[in-house]
């Protein structure tokens, strides 16, 4: 009662003096029309952020490799000399992605210049265009274009070609298979260019093909200078600048479709789980080649073309790449499991390959034959990666599709007793990569199921003696 009171007293007064504000021009009140274009205009704000932070988490989600978080491709530039028109590099490319390789035909860099920059000269690695260089007498550069594109030079080329780390037709290994491989760096000797840290312009709009689509590179950054050892590792010397480009692999936006799949077999059920139809697309089904045709034994068949086109033999699934995994045995305290990788490719073989499994007994490796294998720990508190690839000289080239086009092993892994079963699919992985891609996996209701292991009566039969003595004991 008192609150209804105090709020009928004051009640009054305040209508009054809402009233008086209006009288006086204190409030103005806005029409309609206003009201609505300020609500239109919010909306709008609100759908351009929305779209702007999707777009944003896409993008990122998009490079971002789970199995791999930290994995990119670093590109450094160390200035590590002066000229007196510009300056000469050192450019040192590092792939620290742990299982995906940049394989043959190589990488190709590209970038543009800031401001008029030339190429005067370049070691371990070429152009691919020299551009117009007509305004030069003399001594011409090796490219004058603006945006210039760099590949690196094949192996065998004269030694005053060559640099360190050069010289691989572009092939750069994976940092989990083999670190001292992971490196390709060329030297490069700039004109038309700042002389000194406060007048070099960085180039911009970095490009990397590794060998196709899919990386992403970010802008040029400017870090601490490189400390180099010389080689007696008595003295140490450091570049007069440096500056780093770092880019982030993405399967969406390298293709539409995934470049290979998974089929599943076991020793418990009769059934073969095969690869999803049309599981890396069927646009090349027309060119397709049947097995038994005699077009495989046509002259210059597997030679690769140069968009690097596949021709792949006919298939339900249509992928260049099949990845079997066949739970083979099962020990008192150990499991068996075959793995197969077959290439249905007639154009393409596969040199330092890698294949990158995930599954949760991963860190109960016993032994794995006829291929090396390296655990990964993407993160450090969970164990349930691994990456397999080729022995050097034995099986690290995959060769193209045909009776040879195909390697295998079998993996013995030890049991966890807490963890182990056999049921529901637990015995198959979450996910597998083939060099760095993510192949599709069949749909878990096809996976082979364990049946029953013995009729429900023979089961129970010892209960059912037990519970006949007990009644004859109360009859």
């Amino acid at each position: 009662m008192v609150r209804l009171s105090h709020q009928r007293r004051n009640g009054p007064s305040n209508t009054t003096s809402v009233a008086v504000a209006l009288r006086n021009g204190k409030f103005k009140r806005k029409s309609h029309g206003s009201d609505n274009d300020r609500n239109i205009n919010v909306k709008g704000m609100r759908l351009v952020i929305s779209a702007a932070c999707v777009l944003v988490l896409f993008s990122c989600a998009a490079a971002y490799d789970p199995l791999d978080p930290n994995g990119n491709v670093t590109i450094k530039w160390d200035v590590v000399s002066w000229t007196p028109d510009g300056y000469v590099a050192v450019v040192t490319m590092s792939n620290f992605q742990m299982f995906r390789h940049i394989m043959n035909p190589g990488w190709t860099l590209s970038w543009t210049w800031a401001k008029k920059e030339v190429i005067w000269s370049m070691v371990g690695a070429q152009t691919t265009e020299q551009g117009d260089c007509s305004k030069f007498k003399g001594n011409v550069p090796h490219c004058c274009k603006k945006t210039p594109t760099v590949v690196d030079l094949l192996p065998g080329v004269p030694y005053n070609q060559q640099f360190s780390n050069c010289c691989k037709g572009g092939v750069v290994a994976a940092w989990g298979q083999d670190p001292s491989a992971a490196v390709s760096s060329f030297q490069v000797s700039i004109g038309l260019a700042g002389t000194s840290n406060k007048t070099v312009k960085l180039p911009k709009n970095f490009t990397l093909l590794g060998p196709g689509p899919g990386y992403t590179c970010g802008p040029a950054k400017v870090v601490p200078s490189t400390v180099f050892l010389t080689p007696d590792k008595r003295r140490k010397t450091q570049a007069l600048m440096t500056w780093n480009v770092t880019c982030t692999y993405s399967q969406f936006l390298a293709r539409k479709n995934p470049g290979c799949c998974v089929s599943l077999s076991s020793f418990y059920n009769e059934t073969i789980t095969p690869c999803p139809s049309c599981a890396c697309g069927c646009q090349n089904r027309r060119n397709c080649v049947k097995s038994d045709s005699k077009r495989i034994n046509m002259v210059g068949i597997h030679t690769p073309k140069k968009d690097n086109e596949p021709l792949l033999q006919c298939t339900h699934h249509m992928c260049p790449i099949r990845v079997h995994w066949h739970v083979k045995l099962n020990y008192k305290d150990y499991w068996r499991v075959k793995v197969a990788v077959t290439n249905f490719n007639y154009r393409m073989n596969y040199s330092l390959w890698t294949l990158a499994v995930q599954h949760p007994n991963l860190n109960n490796v016993t032994q794995v034959f006829s291929f090396d294998y390296k655990p990964l720990l993407p993160y450090e508190s969970i164990n349930d990666t691994g990456m397999f690839f080729g022995m050097k000289y034995f099986n690290d080239l995959l060769m193209e599709a045909g009776p040879t086009g195909n390697v295998q092993s079998e993996i013995l892994l030890q049991k966890d007793k807490d963890t182990f079963t056999l049921k529901q699919g637990w015995a198959f992985p979450r996910k597998v990569y083939f060099n760095g891609e993510e192949c599709m996996l069949p749909p878990p209701d096809t996976y082979p199921i364990l049946p029953n292991s013995a009729p429900v009566n023979l089961f129970n039969f010892p209960k059912f003696i037990f519970t006949m003595l007990v009644m004859l004991a109360v009859l």
